[in-house]
């Protein structure tokens, strides 16, 4: 989890603070710290758990928002934090913890050592005002912020040896501090001291048995060393925080590493629903929102075990067609696109689709480096798997140059792309029926992978990579009839995937042929028992059921597990994003006359949100999207330009009246609040451009200090939304 990159995530804060004020229009007045990120006021958030951190402050409604940001944190949920200490400081602007949590909500566990990215600096001017105001506050919470300031400000990279140490410092001066305590336990992960930060946590949970952190972080403390300590901590997270996404994705996380694949498909089914209900809720898009593609993701990879195809291709389709967004979803990030790609190809690898790999347009692969290799590596799979030996060598000679190229200009390259060049290698080799070098190149690949394995860092959240090399040697290992040493991989492959079905079948058919007719029957039963809702005509099911063994269901895992039923969880939300309803837009035209979303049904929208025609930039965009009158015509695409300038002056505007657009009046901003393009911590209108669909929903938005004007990128995403709504029309019919 620790390797997520996480995107900007910002709100800004009243008065004064430690960044250059800035008066252009739309821009926040105390500086672009606060200039992006989530500008609506918060709401009282429930299904969230709950944690209380006592604080000074001159207004008592401020304690309840500032337990409301802890909490928040506790569960990695750093915008929504960030939204609730930015209203403590409405209420109260010289209250020195409501900065504390704001830092903390940027310098935290995921920060870089040189803190040189726009998230960590925004921690550091945050960091500022509350070090400026910590002689206003409590000992216990002044200890609080020097920490921070010790850790972030200090001379060492080892930012979480040195909070570790610091909250330590507060345990100790105040014993029963029970956030502390959580805290002290969190930084103190990967210490190298699992047990110990067990205790602390133990500790936590005896006081406050509900704590949402202390079972996040023992999942943490616990994800890839002993898992199943954290078993009790998995089953209770998510109910404690059923509103939060993390609060079911971390239980799944773990799992999977245990083989319990149901119960991790019920919780990441349920993390993705409840991360996209919450986006629907609140206008959000899945650029805006770094879980959402990572918990899609992560539901496909255990679809794919669970012998769910069909649920796993449709979810990295879903990814790859989700809107995009030019500075927060780049093709080469983690975004949506980059995690639908990876999906695909991985379950079309695991499930031995070669055709589908082949085909054109079928995986929508980019002109990038790793979509390169990607691709080499799959058709070289592809084209083993068809039997066409030669395009397979030449494709693998890609793969190669694709390895050197990228390991000469990134020296720190994951060698995963070299474990992957030997493994298909291995395979060629074997279809050419060179069967020593092809157990070599397998072994090779194979002992590599545990190696990065062994020492975390492997890419394992989820695996960008079809299967353990462990047990695609096996599969070579039984194909030449040797059966003994496949049973030996298939074994080493179930240490490395625990109860990996392609593995159990293999180990079911491998003892078979060995005349060791029950040990076949346990692992065919314990196929069975992962595969029960794997779909129908799966190559492995056939061939476990032309065994004949009769194996009843047995799952063997560390504890008992639920049955995965996708249609039970539909109540928690979508599995997949669509475009959501766009809210109430009621404005007036220049001749005061009302305007609705109704009265373009059938028709493209882009809403424009600005701020009046005093404000240049603003012109600007609206100039720039007159310029292209005839492609907005030409994709069935009008323009509503939206300000809060009243009809009649509208009507009389020398500047704005001569564009073929419409201007309308939203005097009282209740459009711009609805469409979340008002700042509420500043009374401020902001900057939004807005695409909606013909059937009035929501597909893409930009909202922020700055208007969008990237017209080559909207006219773009306008013909991506004419595509969608296309293939959503031929599906009903």
């Amino acid at each position: 989890m620790k390797n997520l990159g996480l995107i900007g995530l910002a709100l800004g804060v009243f008065l004064t603070a430690g960044t250059l004020a800035d008066d252009r229009p739309g821009h926040s007045a105390h500086g672009s710290a606060f200039d992006t990120g989530l500008r609506q006021r918060p709401w009282r958030m429930q299904g969230i758990g709950k944690t209380h951190f006592a604080v000074t402050t001159k207004v008592p409604e401020v304690q309840e928002w500032f337990d409301q940001g802890n909490t928040l944190l506790h569960s990695f949920w750093f915008e929504e934090a960030e939204r609730s200490f930015r209203w403590c400081l409405k209420l109260d602007p010289d209250c020195a913890m409501a900065y504390w949590g704001l830092a903390a909500a940027s310098l935290n566990w995921f920060s870089p050592g040189t803190l040189d990215d726009p998230v960590s600096k925004r921690g550091l001017e945050f960091l500022k005002d509350a070090v400026r105001r910590k002689d206003s506050v409590s000992a216990r919470e002044r200890l609080y912020i020097e920490a921070w300031d010790k850790a972030f400000n200090g001379s060492s990279p080892d930012r979480s040896r040195v909070l570790a140490s610091e909250v330590q410092k507060i345990v100790l001066a105040h014993p029963d501090d029970v956030e502390a305590k959580a805290l002290y336990a969190l930084y103190s992960i990967n210490a190298g001291m699992t047990w110990a930060t067990e205790l602390v946590i133990r500790q936590v949970l005896e006081k406050e048995p509900d704590h949402p952190g202390a079972h996040h972080y023992r999942i943490h403390n616990w994800d890839g060393n002993s898992t199943e300590q954290a078993l009790e901590s998995c089953r209770r997270y998510g109910p404690i925080a059923p509103s939060v996404g993390h609060a079911n994705h971390m239980p799944g996380h773990n799992y999977t590493k245990l083989g319990m694949w149901k119960e991790a498909a019920i919780s990441m089914d349920a993390a993705t629903r409840v991360e996209l209900r919450y986006m629907n809720e609140r206008l959000a898009l899945p650029y805006e929102t770094w879980n959402f593609a990572h918990n899609r993701n992560y539901l496909s990879y255990i679809h794919e075990q669970l012998g769910m195809e069909g649920a796993s291709l449709a979810g990295a389709r879903a990814l790859i067609a989700a809107p995009r967004d030019p500075l927060m979803n780049k093709d080469d990030e983690q975004g949506a696109y980059d995690q639908g790609i990876q999906a695909l190809v991985r379950c079309l690898i695991k499930f031995e689709r070669w055709d589908d790999i082949l085909k054109s347009g079928v995986i929508p692969w980019r002109d990038i480096p790793a979509d390169k290799a990607g691709r080499a590596f799959a058709e070289a799979l592809a084209h083993t798997g068809t039997g066409n030996l030669v395009e397979a060598r030449a494709r693998l000679a890609e793969l190669r140059a694709q390895v050197k190229d990228q390991s000469e200009k990134n020296k720190g390259m994951n060698v995963d792309l070299a474990i992957a060049a030997d493994a298909a290698e291995g395979l060629l080799k074997a279809a050419e029926g060179d069967v020593l070098e092809a157990t070599r190149l397998l072994l090779q690949a194979a002992a590599a992978e545990q190696r990065n394995r062994d020492s975390g860092s492997y890419r394992n959240d989820p695996p960008p990579y079809p299967w353990p090399v462990y047990r695609v040697l096996g599969d070579v290992l039984a194909a030449r009839g040797e059966h003994r040493m496949a049973v030996d991989a298939y074994t080493r492959a179930l240490k490395v995937e625990a109860n990996d079905a392609f593995a159990l079948a293999g180990l079911a058919a491998s003892h078979n042929a060995l005349g060791e007719r029950e040990q076949a029957a346990r692992f065919a039963g314990r196929f069975s028992a992962v595969w029960a809702n794997a779909d129908p005509g799966l190559v492995w099911r056939a061939k476990v059921d032309e065994l004949a063994l009769d194996a009843k269901p047995i799952a063997e895992t560390p504890a008992s597990e639920r049955d995965y039923n996708v249609d039970l969880q539909s109540n928690l939300g979508p599995l997949d994003w669509e475009p959501f309803a766009a809210p109430k837009f009621d404005c007036l035209d220049p001749d005061g006359k009302p305007v609705r979303l109704e009265d373009y049904r059938g028709k493209n929208v882009i809403v424009v949100f600005y701020l009046n025609e005093s404000c240049v930039h603003c012109v600007e965009q609206l100039v720039a999207l007159d310029k292209r009158a005839s492609d907005w015509s030409g994709q069935n695409t009008v323009i509503l330009a939206v300000s809060s300038t009243p009809p009649e002056k509208n009507k009389e505007s020398l500047k704005l009246g001569g564009l073929s657009m419409t201007l309308l009046s939203d005097t009282d901003h209740i459009n711009a609040r609805r469409f979340t393009s008002y700042d509420d911590f500043e009374d401020m209108e902001l900057h939004s451009t807005i695409l909606i669909d013909t059937r009035g929903r929501v597909h893409w938005k930009r909202t922020g200090g700055d208007p969008f004007t990237d017209m080559d990128f909207i006219l773009k995403e306008v013909k991506r939304m004419n595509e969608s709504q296309s293939h959503a029309d031929a599906g009903t019919r």
